[in-house]
């Protein structure tokens, strides 16, 4: 059976959560604390010497990348295509994954790690320690601020992010939007296209995995 290490708090292993879940794949869960440094302990370094989550573990290795892991699932498990089915699908939901992590997940990593006392010298994930810079969180606000105004606009034409079909699209997005709470960041009203997509989400059994 196929392990998860994980950390039901923090937003990249819920994407393989709520990926797993989507498939309905068993799998054993194995939590990490990250708020108590376990990711950063020589037990866990064994399985992921990079310190972070999630890490699944299958019979081939351990994958340790969202990017990786989705692709790995997919060929296990294509019943439930989340990677597209046509050449087009397949790369608008790469693109549109793409955006999401870079401009909305990694926008709102930058203004949480570089401007939070407890982060102070943990930037970035990973075993090495690395500085805060204050200016790359306001950015980070700005980004994601511009993000959603472009996720919007999207969703004004598309049922889900990348197109007709959900995707591992609609999961990264979805955790983008609840993890912006952390930075108090949040659509806006007028931004009604990306406010009942998102109400969509919630809904899908998933969305709580």
């Amino acid at each position: 059976m196929l392990k998860l290490y994980d950390c039901e708090t923090a937003p990249s292993p819920r994407r393989t959560r709520m990926l797993l879940a989507e498939k309905g794949i068993e799998h054993e869960n194995i939590q990490i604390d990250l708020r108590s440094g376990e990711q950063m302990s020589e037990a866990f370094r064994k399985v992921n010497p990079r310190c972070t989550v999630p890490a699944l573990e299958t019979d081939d290795g351990v994958l340790t990348e969202n990017a990786e892991i989705a692709a790995y699932l997919e060929a296990l498990y294509p019943e439930t295509p989340m990677l597209g089915t046509t050449a087009l699908e397949r790369a608008q939901i790469a693109k549109w994954n793409w955006r999401c992590e870079m401009e909305g997940l990694m926008s709102i990593a930058h203004a949480l790690r570089n401007s939070t006392p407890a982060m102070k010298d943990r930037a970035l994930p990973g075993p090495r320690n690395i500085a805060q810079i204050p200016a790359l969180a306001e950015r980070g606000l700005q980004q994601i601020a511009w993000f959603f105004e472009d996720l919007n606009e999207q969703l004004k034409e598309n049922e889900y992010v990348a197109g007709a079909s959900y995707s591992v699209a609609d999961i990264t997005a979805t955790v983008v939007v609840d993890f912006a709470r952390w930075v108090k960041v949040f659509p806006k009203e007028s931004q009604t296209a990306l406010l009942e997509w998102h109400e969509r989400m919630k809904a899908r059994p998933n969305y709580s995995a």
